[in-house]
């Protein structure tokens, strides 16, 4: 991997996030007035933004948008979102990798959909590529995806069927999926490129009391694969893998007592493989449950997740003896916190996750959890070119902090400790591994800064810092790279029309 060049000094890193996020606060509306709308996410996400069975939208409606200056009828919705994100790495943590990297990564989205009374017909045409990676990056298909077809489906929705009070909404097509927590089923918000299925979801609700959701899909495979093929722009269409079946349902429960909510899920996964894709074959059935309150001003707010996994799974996707070993599997969520009733109305937050590792590589067990399609940025930091803890084998606690010097400036620090819960299995997907456990289990500590400013509702920016404190057995995994801890800078927009 080619070294690019980065400060090393942390502190005049964390000079540069202090002073770009004061800059945009300051200098770029300093007479901006105050905004109400809840903060989109920085991906596209226009799709997200109405929702079929309640007719309104979670996010405010860009300021510069399309459908008005076009004066576009009420049946019709276009957009268009773009982000542009530059992140460097100096320092690496994954196994005989050398030096640093850097890229740029780009994501354009367009939206179209059309309503015809219940009926709505939608498409999402996405781009996803990067500029100033190497061969040597490690660049993958979480990074690039060339123009292909992130959406395409029909959907009928009902928001009171047969006067009953009932809402439903049914779509079929090629779709993304969002539920509950996102720790097992997401639309990517990070990362460069979204996951997507195709096949047939329904919705029920009774609004304010509970909603159900079940769906039965088949996960589409990003094209092309190979790090060659995709530093050289090669284009080639996404298809659904018809030899995997990914289905579930999910039940929401609101305020079941005092503000709390409950989610009750089942999934599962069944997995083989096909003539471009060899598969680890996960034959997974993976329950769970969600205990929440939602943060509010002057109260406590937690959350409490946990999650088995059992099934079975090959060892390797090339493995030739065609085992298959029994995977049983656990995960534990757990956080507490208090937005305080003061300016800038501060959250402290106290967050745990322990997700199991494997005993034993010889055995015919596997107990490392698989985090299915889940998202990771909002817990662990950053993905794009650094990602490096997942929901595997890990025991960390940790605090966030939150403040919002003004209704459109958001800042934050987050500050996790980091433990194997397994020292004889691997740390994610560095390729560190000590099957004697010699190298200890202490991974190490991640200190990661945020600033986002809103110009209005078409315009975002966002900088960050993440720095990694490398722990025993980070410095002393067979394969680890020597040398320093790590240092991730990224800066961002996002604009939307």
């Amino acid at each position: 991997m080619k070294k690019k060049h980065l400060p090393h000094n942390p502190g005049n890193i964390l000079s540069a996030v202090i002073t770009s996020s004061l800059c945009l606060a300051i200098s770029m509306n300093a007479q901006a007035t105050e905004k109400n709308y809840t903060r989109p996410p920085f991906t596209a996400f226009s799709s997200q933004m109405k929702d079929g069975l309640t007719g309104g939208g979670k996010y405010a409606k860009p300021v510069w948008n399309l459908h008005d200056a076009l004066k576009l009828p009420d049946w019709l919705t276009v957009s268009v979102e773009q982000r542009t994100r530059y992140e460097t790495l100096a320092g690496t943590f994954k196994a005989d990798s050398k030096g640093g990297d850097q890229q740029i990564a780009l994501q354009t989205n367009l939206f179209l959909e059309a309503n015809f009374n219940n009926f709505r017909v939608g498409t999402e045409f996405m781009d996803a590529r990067q500029l100033g990676a190497d061969k040597g990056s490690g660049v993958n298909n979480t990074h690039v995806n060339n123009a292909d077809f992130l959406q395409g489906y029909l959907a009928w929705a009902d928001q009171n069927l047969f006067y009953s009070g009932i809402g439903v909404e049914v779509v079929g097509g090629r779709q993304t999926l969002n539920l509950g927590s996102r720790r097992l089923v997401a639309r990517n918000v990070f990362r460069n490129t979204i996951n997507s299925f195709t096949g047939g979801k329904v919705r029920v609700t009774d609004y304010s009391h509970w909603r159900f959701t079940g769906f039965v899909t088949m996960p589409v495979l990003r094209s092309p694969s190979s790090t060659d093929d995709l530093l050289n722009d090669k284009h080639q269409f996404d298809e659904e893998d018809t030899h995997t079946l990914f289905s579930g349902g999910f039940l929401e429960v609101y305020d079941l007592a005092f503000g709390i909510n409950i989610e009750l899920y089942l999934y599962h996964l069944d997995e083989s493989d096909s003539t471009d894709n060899l598969t680890r074959n996960r034959r997974y059935f993976t329950p769970g449950m969600r205990f929440y309150a939602k943060p509010s001003t002057g109260k406590f707010d937690f959350q409490l997740e946990t999650i088995g996994q059992f099934g079975t799974v090959r060892a390797t996707p090339d493995a030739t003896d065609g085992k298959d070993l029994m995977h049983q599997a656990w995960m534990q969520h757990v956080d507490v916190g208090y937005t305080f009733d003061m300016p800038w109305k501060p959250r402290f937050a106290f967050e745990y996750d322990y997700a199991s590792g494997d005993k034993n590589a010889k055995d015919d067990k596997d107990q490392r959890f698989d985090t299915l399609y889940g998202a990771r940025r909002f817990e662990y930091g950053p993905t794009g070119i650094y990602g490096a803890f997942a929901r595997g084998n890990i025991n960390t606690p940790g605090y966030r902090i939150t403040a919002a010097p003004r209704s459109d400036v958001q800042l934050g620090i987050s500050h996790r400790a980091f433990w194997l819960a397994s020292a004889t299995d691997s740390w994610g997907s560095t390729g560190l591994r000590d099957k004697t456990g010699n190298s200890g289990s202490f991974i190490g500590q991640q200190l990661e800064l945020t600033a986002r400013y809103d110009f209005n509702s078409s315009l975002n920016l966002e900088t960050g810092w993440t720095h990694l404190f490398k722990g025993e057995f980070a410095k002393n995994a067979p394969s680890e790279p020597r040398g320093q801890d790590v240092d991730y800078f990224y800066v961002q927009s996002q604009l939307r029309f």
